[in-house]
């Protein structure tokens, strides 16, 4: 776990400085200079883009980190390895532009009467679905070679600046919104190219294809594993975009817009499974090739166990500071109505964070394609909830459709694992963690009967003294539940941690 840890901490530093630019371009140029149609046309363009992308990808980056461990050979760089990730998305780029260019009349006419604006830009979900893509498959070829860092730099930080700058034009009136629309297919075809230079600094891969090494039996299973993951694709990717597309043809953009900030937020609680999976499931992969079952297991607990306390921190720490978050954003009272939103997303982020690690084994193994009937069910779940939940409840509705397909699918997905796999990532440290939260949660309604009207009696405004009261009362509580957790002996690798952090503050 040594290398994973490491690279995963790296992983995550990155990952808190995007959201930091994050936050300040949601919270502070986004809301100010876009109105939520604008903000929801931004949404559904990239969502439509990655939707496409997903499709034409036909799972080459599942792919890169199933068959890898057959090709790995430093000395031959890779057997050649990145020329086919870089040639099957090409074909299902071409598949998928022909498929794309036969739907857009329906597709319009879906979205013409509460979403024109959509309309209008349709045609450049195109282009920044193909930078996409190849972002993602340079990505994937960098996280097998156990360096996740700097691409993670290019889509967490490189892109979110580039975004501000975007914003920061529109806002300032230097570009128009068909500026914007282009500047957005500008910053992701940056992002691609340099993880593709950075790809050939490390001089692990070659264009060069050894055909001598592509048996009949490996190409016969990478083709199957191939239709497998596009039949997959068709059913997965679909049901995490479903919402803010259905929002946007039957609410409109604006709703859309409001949505994409609740969504924004609850995101940021799924921000340690991006690192943390990234760099684990190579290994998990590998295990799984070697048949070392133990091993797998035990990483998927390990993984599981370290989402389940992170994710739970940061969901407390987003909730219990909600108010404070709409009072300081900028127009928050367009924003407010997505509160329930942002709690309901936020256990979904966390359900998923928490259980998706259990699931990798089935990917890897001789079983992956047992997931499609249940990868199918999710889809229907997610169509037929939000049809059913959206005209009653609106954005709560959708919010509600996500998080319980998304638990079924998964609750279902363990059950198989642990049927076929003999593989479970439940724990009693991870009901401890829940413990530790739940204490914080009473311990925060405590403070805020007791403590918060104090803050609030102080001689400045209410904003300031909000500020102030957020600020010392998370710091305390969480301080509180990290103490928790390192007495309590939860987590080896945590208090090692810990031990590490105090012991150099000790030498200063």
């Amino acid at each position: 776990m040594g290398v994973i840890i490491r690279q995963s901490i790296k992983g995550t530093l990155v990952n808190y400085l995007g959201v930091a630019i994050g936050f300040v371009t949601t919270f502070f140029v986004l809301t100010s200079y876009l109105n939520t149609e604008e903000v929801g046309l931004t949404r559904v363009l990239v969502d439509a883009a990655i939707l496409f992308s997903s499709f034409a990808q036909i799972g080459t980056s599942s792919s890169i980190l199933r068959f890898f461990p057959y090709f790995k050979d430093e000395e031959g760089k890779n057997h050649g390895f990145f020329f086919w990730t870089l040639v099957v998305p090409v074909v299902g780029f071409l598949v998928f532009l022909l498929v794309f260019l036969l739907l857009k009349q329906p597709i319009v006419d879906l979205f013409s009467k509460k979403s024109p604006l959509f309309v209008n830009y349709f045609r450049f979900v195109i282009p920044l679905g193909l930078f996409m893509l190849y972002q993602s498959v340079f990505e994937a070829n960098a996280n097998v070679l156990m360096r996740i860092v700097v691409p993670k730099f290019v889509r967490e930080v490189g892109v979110r600046v580039g975004l501000l700058i975007i914003y920061l034009l529109f806002g300032y009136h230097y570009i128009d919104l068909d500026g914007l629309v282009v500047g957005f297919c500008i910053t992701y075809f940056l992002a691609a190219l340099v993880n593709i230079i950075y790809l050939f600094t490390l001089q692990k891969i070659s264009l060069k294809p050894d055909l001598k090494f592509i048996t009949k039996p490996l190409a016969r299973d990478f083709l199957f594993y191939t239709l497998f993951l596009v039949l997959a694709a068709i059913a997965g990717t679909v049901t995490p975009l479903l919402s803010s597309f259905l929002v946007s043809a039957k609410m409109g953009l604006t709703f859309t817009g409001v949505y994409a900030i609740a969504n924004y937020v609850a995101n940021v609680v799924e921000i340690p499974n991006r690192s943390l999976n990234a760099i684990a499931n190579p290994k998990i992969s590998e295990a799984v090739k070697n048949e070392d079952w133990k091993r797998a297991e035990d990483l998927c607990k390990n993984v599981s166990l370290h989402l389940f306390i992170s994710s739970l921190f940061i969901f407390f720490m987003i909730w219990i500071n909600v108010d404070l978050l709409f009072m300081v954003l900028k127009n928050g009272d367009d924003y407010v109505a997505g509160k329930s939103v942002i709690f309901i997303l936020g256990m979904a982020r966390l359900s998923s964070s928490v259980l998706s690690p259990g699931t990798s084994p089935l990917a890897y193994s001789k079983y992956y394609y047992m997931s499609l009937p249940l990868t199918v069910l999710l889809t229907t779940l997610a169509i037929l909830l939000n049809l059913w939940l959206i005209p009653t409840y609106g954005m709560n509705g959708s919010a509600f459709a996500n998080f319980g397909s998304n638990l079924i699918y998964f609750l279902c997905l363990l059950t198989l694992v642990k049927w076929k796999l003999h593989i479970s990532i439940f724990s009693w440290a991870q009901l401890k963690s829940l413990v530790v939260v739940v204490v914080m949660f009473g311990l925060n309604l405590l403070w805020v009967r007791t403590v918060t009207p104090l803050f609030a009696s102080l001689p400045v405004k209410e904003v300031y003294s909000a500020i102030l009261d957020g600020a010392v009362k998370t710091g305390i509580l969480v301080l509180i539940g990290i103490t928790a957790i390192y007495y309590w002996k939860i987590s080896p690798e945590i208090n090692n941690l810990i031990q590490k952090a105090v012991g150099l503050v000790r030498k200063r």
